[in-house]
């Protein structure tokens, strides 16, 4: 990622982006291209935030959640992670994410010490506990007592006997290791003040023209250590969801920014916006 610099970057996607697909197929294919697109750029974080006072918008969040949260899960994991879920019944459109913690390789003898996976707690006993990490047999963390089902990134330690390993942060992996899901209970406004984030970017039909304004984000972006890149609804911009606060965009965000400018359609669809507006910033 030339851009970011080590930084942590989040996106914040409404959680009426699927409210203008009738079908929960069409509506999983949406979502999909948001966390294809989030792991083509190295996304850390995507947030859903309600952006409609007036619906009830929690079965939209969870939906949208989960599916993300499946494709960014090792396809060696699901089955026991998530079981089966209506949610999830045509997950079988989504793209693959092909990113370094889904490996293909599931036999022992491909594994290498140093080697790092993603797991989930097969049984904790006092003596450790057994992590299947996508391979014939599961690998033992010593000493640990964890809890069953639970998702954890170990490290290979030893392959001799039974292969070994500990558990490590995803900071310690040093490559991209995947993003992780949140959903807001507060609107926009909220998200941000709450966020402690040294940058905010919305994008926005309304903003300036991002040539107008590259050099001087490209400078913030290199300082910041957590950024949000934040997107609109399908019905409705940033400007009239954050306006329902009683808040401007500019008082809420550092930059408000068209990414898009002189579009030749009416209307960005915001998986669109997406993966142009993080291509954009990945180029700087």
């Amino acid at each position: 990622m030339c851009v970011r610099h080590g930084s942590e970057l989040s996106v914040a996607v409404p959680a009426s982006l699927v409210s203008d697909v009738p079908h929960l197929r069409e509506k999983s294919l949406k979502v999909g291209q948001i966390g294809r697109a989030a792991a083509i750029f190295g996304v850390d974080e995507i947030v859903v935030f309600p952006d409609s006072p007036k619906a009830d918008q929690s079965r939209d969040a969870r939906l949208i959640s989960a599916v993300l949260a499946y494709m960014e899960t090792p396809q060696y994991l699901r089955k026991r992670l998530f079981g089966i879920r209506p949610e999830l019944r045509y997950v079988g459109v989504l793209p693959p994410l092909r990113t370094p913690h889904h490996p293909l390789e599931d036999r022992i003898v491909d594994l290498g010490v140093g080697e790092f996976r993603e797991g989930a707690v097969v049984s904790s006993t006092k003596a450790g506990a057994l992590v299947d990490v996508g391979v014939e047999r599961p690998v033992l963390v010593a000493d640990v007592q964890l809890q069953v089902n639970t998702r954890v990134t170990v490290k290979i330690t030893g392959l001799e006997g039974r292969p070994r390993a500990e558990v490590v942060g995803r900071g310690e992996v040093g490559e991209y290791w995947g993003y992780q899901v949140r959903v807001s209970n507060v609107p926009f406004g909220g998200v941000v003040k709450a966020g402690g984030f040294d940058l905010v970017i919305a994008t926005s039909r309304l903003g300036v023209p991002f040539s107008s304004v590259k050099e001087e984000l490209a400078g913030r972006w290199r300082k910041a250590g957590k950024i949000l890149v934040a997107f609109g609804a399908p019905s409705e911009g940033l400007q009239e969801i954050v306006a329902r606060e009683r808040l401007r965009l500019d008082e809420v965000a550092d930059f408000v920014v068209n990414m898009i400018p002189e579009q030749g359609v009416e209307t960005v669809r915001t998986e669109e916006a997406v993966l142009v507006c993080l291509g954009l910033l990945n180029c700087l």
